[in-house]
């Protein structure tokens, strides 16, 4: 049985080891794992300092040993987390002699970066890496998202395009377009740059996760080719009700020449065998019809 497998514990939702939050965001933490029994984000399993050898320079989770779960969790008892303080800080800035630690659902609070990307280096907000670009923008410069203003430089919040340097966007907007857009679609907004854009955002600590898009996931646009089956008019005269019709004949559902997203049997708005195309009186203003 892999690890995703392996069942939960009854009862009220577990919390994370390692951050202590059983409702942190899994868009950001990854799903919460049972491995030998101990429950973790797969992300805060990923960030975490304190395995002797990070799984990330392994083949990966699987390969933990339970003794090295429990010492990870036995030392983080003793860190606090430099943003919430709170126990339970697994999560150091990389940057050599610096001892800031925090949980990765705090990260992005205490305005630190954590790169969703092999080795998986997390910094704190001092030591964190700064877009490289030269660019300011204009005054009232909007996100190319949200719509709403920007601040006047590029800050943790603030973030631009590396390749255009025009496109200027908040953080909290370019991560969720990240998550529906994914590694293959993620690009810049405006220049509809793709391989620079994606790696200044991931080292940016922008997570962009290894999957399709979320609109081309389970048939999104299904219902766009189903046909509308109702009779619309003011009084419907079938026999069988609203949501029956004929193939032809006085029931022949006529949809609307102009929307087709409503229709009528010939016989409920009264129209001859001959006609053979319909308005509703959203598009037409009138019921009338044309042969």
């Amino acid at each position: 049985m892999s690890h995703r497998e392996q069942a939960a514990p009854r009862g009220r939702e577990p919390a994370c080891l390692l951050c202590r939050q059983s409702d942190a965001d899994s868009d950001i933490c990854g799903e919460k794992l049972f491995i030998h029994g101990f429950c973790a984000h797969e992300n805060c399993l990923f960030f975490a300092n304190n395995f002797p050898d990070r799984p990330v320079h392994r083949r990966g989770l699987w390969c933990l040993h339970s003794w090295e779960i429990r010492d990870v969790v036995s030392q983080a008892a003793e860190e606090s987390c430099s943003i919430c303080g709170q126990i339970g800080a697994t999560i150091y800035c990389c940057r050599r002699h610096c001892d800031v630690s925090f949980h990765l659902p705090c990260a992005r609070q205490g305005g630190c970066v954590t790169q969703f990307c092999r080795p998986f280096r997390a910094f704190c907000a001092a030591h964190r890496p700064q877009q490289a670009v030269e660019a300011t923008p204009e005054p009232g410069t909007e996100c190319l998202i949200c719509m709403e203003p920007v601040e006047d430089r590029k800050t943790f919040n603030t973030m631009v395009c590396p390749a255009c340097k025009n496109a200027w966007f908040h953080r909290d907007c370019i991560q969720g377009q990240a998550l529906h857009a994914g590694y293959s679609s993620i690009q810049c907004p405006l220049c509809r740059n793709d391989d620079a854009f994606r790696k200044d955002l991931l080292t940016m600590g922008i997570r962009i996760p290894f999957r399709p898009p979320t609109w081309e996931d389970f048939n999104a646009f299904d219902e766009l080719g189903d046909r509308h089956r109702r009779c619309d008019a003011s009084e419907c005269l079938f026999p069988g009700g609203r949501q029956e019709a004929e193939g032809q004949g006085p029931w022949e559902l006529l949809l609307c020449s102009s929307c087709a997203a409503e229709g009528t049997p010939r016989h409920c708005s009264g129209l001859r065998d001959i006609i053979t195309s319909w308005e509703c009186d959203g598009c037409a203003g009138l019921g009338t019809a044309s042969s």
